[in-house]
């Protein structure tokens, strides 16, 4: 059986913590500080046995090498020479034995940066995506095209089922899904889920995991097909590509 813990730091990002009662190992995914980890290790109990890093981003990194000094765990990633610490260095398809009931498949997802991974517990239909989607978004190009990012997102709809359950590293959700409306307001159940997400944020819940069928039906980036948004940006013959790009500009001035 796997825990899972969430820790809310900084601004906006959520580190979590993942860990299997039967092996007792614990991972902890992109731990952009040491201290809140280590204090919920200490209230849980639990030693730490891993570190996946799904990019680069300080935000993402900044706890690695005083986790690794302390725990003398193993850090998983992709970018060898921007992730510190890294002692292995993944590749896409990739699957991870860490024990027989919880494989995790890693997917190489460039375009929120060059180097993105997701990890996807197939068995339990979990999956910690980092930056690459976002409850109603996705994460700004910053060294990826909109070409890159579009493929990315097909293929994370194409090769996760749809009941599974995404972690997303950043709490966004209410600003995206104010984006969200802006080109599909008429999607009800994109206006039902906002005033949940509302409603979580009031009370300081957080909007994680969120079902990947759930952002099919109210994440734009996922419904460039939809005629409601194109009729919005008025792109009705330009292809799901170009209509990706134009959203994702959008979002970036929103």
């Amino acid at each position: 059986m796997l825990e899972i813990e969430i820790i809310p730091v900084l601004e906006s990002n959520y580190i979590y913590l993942v860990h299997d009662s039967v092996t007792r190992k614990t991972i902890v995914f992109d731990p952009a500080e040491a201290k809140p980890v280590l204090d919920c290790l200490a209230k849980k109990g639990w030693r730490l046995s891993y570190i996946f890093n799904t990019h680069h981003h300080w935000d993402h990194v900044g706890g690695n090498i005083e986790l690794k000094r302390k725990t003398n765990c193993i850090i998983y990633g992709f970018d060898a020479g921007r992730i510190p610490g890294l002692d292995i260095q993944l590749v896409d398809g990739q699957v991870i034995p860490l024990s027989g009931d919880h494989p995790v498949k890693v997917l190489h997802l460039p375009g929120h940066t060059a180097g993105d991974l997701i990890y996807f517990f197939e068995k339990d239909k979990i999956a910690f995506v980092g930056d690459v989607l976002f409850a109603m978004g996705c994460g700004r190009l910053f060294e990826g095209t909109p070409s890159q990012m579009h493929a990315s997102l097909k293929r994370l709809v194409h090769e996760l089922p749809s009941e599974t359950k995404i972690y997303s590293a950043h709490e966004y959700a209410e600003s995206d899904a104010r984006f969200a409306l802006t080109v599909e307001a008429a999607n009800m159940n994109l206006e039902n889920r906002f005033r949940h997400v509302v409603h979580n944020t009031l009370d300081k819940i957080p909007n994680q995991p969120a079902l990947l069928s759930v952002e099919l039906e109210t994440n734009p980036f996922l419904r460039t097909d939809s005629a409601e948004i194109r009729e919005s940006l008025g792109m009705h013959s330009s292809s799901e590509e170009e209509v990706f790009a134009d959203l994702r500009k959008r979002k970036d001035d929103f």
